[in-house]
């Protein structure tokens, strides 16, 4: 299943649930103010970079520079994807769901 979120970690749990349900073998894709979870730093990049080592984890590039995160160093094992690689993960996953 590919994990869409896309609420800021600084204002909700999104992140949290979705990794507490997200099985093994899954992506999650961080979009819109999800991105910042994907920054080192954060109260969630440990258990961010936990998930990272069972499932994809990814960001969304065009959300990072858009909110001046361009060159930000991200948790380990998150990687970034564009648009195109948002909708080849959209494709390789059976389902879909969006955390709000």
């Amino acid at each position: 299943m590919l994990h869409l979120v896309n609420r800021s970690p600084f204002e909700e749990r999104t992140i949290d649930a979705c990794l507490r349900v997200a099985a093994p073998g899954s992506a999650v894709l961080l979009y819109e103010d999800g991105v910042y979870a994907g920054v080192r730093g954060t109260g969630v990049a440990g258990r961010l970079e936990a998930a990272a080592r069972e499932m994809r984890v990814c960001v969304l590039e065009e959300d990072l520079a858009a909110r001046g995160l361009q060159d930000a160093a991200l948790v380990p094992g998150v990687h970034r994807v564009d648009y195109d690689g948002f909708v080849e993960l959209a494709i390789e996953y059976d389902s879909v769901t969006t955390w709000r």
